[in-house]
């Protein structure tokens, strides 16, 4: 079984799951290793609760559980930063204060607003949607590098008016080279994240497509995650995860401990 390296608990304003109850379903899962990686959304409110995390007791409870399942089950505390441009300084000295083993850098928000609401699409098509995603993925970038991996890619198409119906990633090919060249020459990873197969989608995020051109690049670091927010869904479809990575030419995924990557065989691929 693989670890999970993208799982959200009550720290995170959209979870009501204690971090000992997903804890104890990831071991029951056996899984051998797990990294918490609760919101850190500033400027992002939800019914006028800003997504923000209280870290100093993040880190109380999930050190606590790395004690408590010491020689059962490794346990990480990583943390999800959900980047927008003018955050790009108050992120970076967040992150130098807190000593995270995995941070994802994850676009939320686009132009102001979350695709996860309504309003995102109102007089735009999917497919210009879409576009502002990347470009709005390939600014932030550029302005921040403080993540070890880019978190679910393509998550807008989750909430499309059509969803896939009208997505093929080779549209905007330039664009997405662009921020896998990007990501690549800073060294960064991509993670694929089957929340994309949760939401009903055909694949997990990213596309295969741009998996694949992540990997025809020269990018290796892929990391592992369902992004889940009970305990139902930690490590949800990854059977099929270790075949879609091998299917877009990797042998490896990664794990992240104290901000450097371990590299892990891909179940099944002993060559």
């Amino acid at each position: 079984m693989y670890s999970d390296s993208h799982m959200h608990t009550a720290f995170s304003v959209d979870s009501q799951a204690e971090p000992a109850e997903m804890a104890e379903a990831a071991w029951k899962k056996g899984l051998p290793s797990v990294c918490f990686t609760d919101h850190m959304d500033k400027d992002y409110f939800e019914e006028g609760r800003e997504f923000v995390i209280d870290t100093p007791a993040y880190f109380a409870v999930t050190g606590k559980l790395k004690e408590d399942f010491q020689g059962r089950m490794e346990i990480r505390t990583g943390i999800e930063l959900g980047l927008q441009p003018h955050l790009a300084d108050f992120y970076r000295d967040y992150v130098q204060k807190w000593p995270f083993d995995y941070i994802i850098g994850s676009i939320h928000v686009i132009g102001g607003k979350d695709p996860y609401y309504d309003d995102f699409f109102e007089g735009i098509s999917d497919r210009e949607a879409y576009r502002m995603a990347f470009e709005e993925t390939w600014e932030n970038i550029r302005l921040f590098q403080d993540f070890h991996a880019l978190g679910h890619m393509d998550y807008v198409v989750r909430y499309g008016k059509r969803q896939a119906e009208d997505y093929d990633p080779a549209q905007y090919g330039d664009l997405i080279s662009e921020i896998l060249k990007e990501l690549i020459y800073r060294g960064k990873g991509l993670e694929l994240n089957t929340g994309g197969l949760k939401y009903g989608l055909p694949f997990a995020h990213p596309h295969p497509w741009i998996l694949k051109r992540y990997r025809e690049l020269g990018g290796e670091i892929v990391t592992l995650g369902a992004d889940a927010h009970k305990p139902e869904h930690i490590a949800w479809e990854f059977g099929r995860a270790g075949e879609i990575l091998e299917s877009c030419g990797f042998r490896y995924y990664a794990e992240f401990t104290a901000g450097k990557p371990e590299f892990r065989k891909i179940a099944g691929n002993e060559a």
